[in-house]
């Protein structure tokens, strides 16, 4: 690269696609935050990196929706949470000798609900492509 600036967006940007990835596993790193700036990063570091991520499956399952049509569909936001909430529950239920543990997971659910139901907007369910109604 001529722009050593645009190394370290990009390194930058696998960093923050890392830590999304291992969010989309533990809940308590936000997945979304964490790809957006990935976007973010990849899009000043080059065009090839910026357009590997906005067409893998990570982004259009996370992201597409969000970036695009600034919201998600109910389904999505029922998804995640449920996902979030799974794994939350876990680790509140082995933590029942660390009360400040159970604390703190509260909070980072609550703040996960409020996010999901009251800040990003609800998409009505898209309607079903043409080629797929053909297929039924």
């Amino acid at each position: 690269m001529k722009n050593p600036l645009k190394f370290v967006w990009a390194i930058l940007g696998f960093i923050c696609l890392g830590l999304g990835t291992i969010g989309v596993i533990l809940p308590i790193l936000p997945t979304v935050p964490f790809y957006v700036v990935t976007v973010l990063c990849f899009a000043k570091s080059s065009k090839r990196l910026h357009q590997w991520f906005t067409n893998s499956k990570l982004y259009k399952k996370h992201l597409e929706s969000l970036v695009n049509k600034r919201g998600m569909t109910m389904k999505a936001k029922i998804s995640v949470i449920a996902m979030a909430s799974t794994m939350l529950g876990i680790g509140f239920l082995l933590m029942s000798k660390v009360p400040v543990g159970r604390v703190c997971i509260t909070i980072v659910w609550l703040f996960h609900l409020y996010f999901f139901f009251v800040i990003v907007k609800t998409l009505p369910n898209e309607l079903i492509k043409p080629e797929q109604q053909e297929e039924r």
